[in-house]
């Protein structure tokens, strides 16, 4: 589904990331861990055409990225705020993205209901910009959003920052509902182990920009992750 290739970023002689190759397999949920600077957002980036690589590529369903936009209909991501549109409210937001991936207003309220727990009632029918909710709430609105229409590339960019505890249990509940019920490809980046060890069955390590552990998650998993940051 997706294949990184002698990929590189640099910033003036500093290496940020150094791929020299990863592949992550169609309907794969792949977690991605590591400390501040370890590479994380800047793969994402890449990922998403939003910064272009100092060497090398990466294809998206046969498609690489930074040549054409082709790849784009069927990839959907949340990184932060920026990604939603200040001036509209969840509602006129949600509805915006249903009408560019081809939702009707009938299949989208249909899928907004499942997400009524998360919400928590602060989401909708709040008479609010989206640029007026609390970090957390704006958080919630872009990765529901970013679910619209069963994209088969999901892209989630610390998608548990900013939200309390209750959000963060429904949240990995609907992750993990995801990844079982749909054939979506979901890419998580995440400085909570505990939490990226029960969404993902694969987790890869960053350090310095290189890959330093690839694992299938088991029982052993977080064990072995808090080892390796703890060290």
């Amino acid at each position: 589904m997706i294949k990184v290739t002698e990929l590189s970023k640099k910033y003036g002689g500093n290496t940020v990331l150094n791929l020299p190759a990863l592949e992550i397999s169609r309907g794969e949920s792949f977690g991605l861990v590591g400390n501040n600077g370890a590479g994380k957002t800047t793969f994402f980036n890449l990922l998403l055409d939003l910064i272009k690589p100092t060497t090398g590529n990466i294809v998206n369903r046969e498609i690489q990225v930074d040549q054409s936009e082709d790849w784009k209909p069927f990839t959907s991501a949340f990184i932060d705020e920026s990604f939603l549109v200040g001036y509209l409210t969840p509602e006129e937001y949600f509805n915006f993205i249903a009408k560019l991936r081809g939702v009707s207003q009938v299949d989208l309220s249909e899928f907004l209901i499942q997400f009524e727990e998360l919400f928590n009632g602060e989401i909708l029918g709040q008479k609010k910009y989206l640029r007026d909710l609390s970090k957390g709430n704006q958080k919630k609105a872009g990765i529901v959003a970013a679910l619209i229409g069963a994209p088969e590339v999901v892209i989630l960019d610390e998608p548990f920052a900013n939200l309390d505890p209750t959000t963060q249990i429904r949240l990995k509940k609907t992750l993990k509902k995801i990844n079982e019920e749909s054939s979506s490809t979901l890419l998580i980046s995440s400085h909570d182990l505990g939490h990226i060890t029960e969404v993902c069955e694969r987790i890869v390590v960053l350090n310095k920009g290189e890959v330093i552990k690839d694992l299938q998650t088991s029982q052993a998993t977080l064990k072995e992750l808090e080892q390796f940051f703890s060290a």
